[in-house]
């Protein structure tokens, strides 16, 4: 955990100012910055977009009494990324706009549940992705839940 630590702390943005500062020399200083601000703020305009789309697929899930399994994991991952998308640096960006884009953001979901086993525990409920989708099982056999699948898309105007 602690080697963990290091690598975020010191490691990575040691590794983004070397990569700034080799795109400063290659490109110069204010191409770089305008890149920096750029970035910031279409990260976080479509941070912005993509979080109220998973807003509304929780809200659409609740009310149809399905878990917001994905929801859940979209706004978390939506989250992370834009918290990314504005932290300067270009390793930085590259990871939060993978997570903030819904194509690569569900690739990367999927890649960290089967890493995991598949399982997440979340309330005494265990999520299990499968090829209909994302269901909970209840703990002692309990009634199974079905989450919506992970390839249903919500548009914006949906759950109002």
């Amino acid at each position: 955990m602690f080697r963990r630590l290091i690598l975020l702390f010191i490691v990575v943005p040691i590794a983004e100012l070397v990569l700034l500062i080799e795109l400063g020399r290659w490109v110069g200083l204010w191409p770089t910055l305008a890149l920096i601000v750029v970035t910031g703020i279409v990260g976080a305009a479509l941070a912005s977009r993509e979080g109220l789309r998973a807003w509304h697929a929780f809200q659409l899930d609740l009310a149809q009494g399905r878990l917001p399994g994905r929801a859940i994991l979209d706004g978390l991952s939506i989250f992370a990324g834009g918290a990314l998308l504005l932290t300067p640096g270009l390793m930085t960006d590259v990871l939060g706009f993978a997570l903030v884009t819904r194509p690569t953001r569900r690739w990367l979901q999927d890649r960290v549940v089967s890493r995991f086993g598949g399982k997440l525990l979340k309330q005494g409920q265990v999520f299990v992705q499968t090829s209909a989708g994302w269901r909970g099982r209840a703990p002692e056999g309990e009634a199974e839940q079905s989450v919506r699948p992970a390839g249903r898309e919500i548009d914006q105007g949906e759950g109002s």
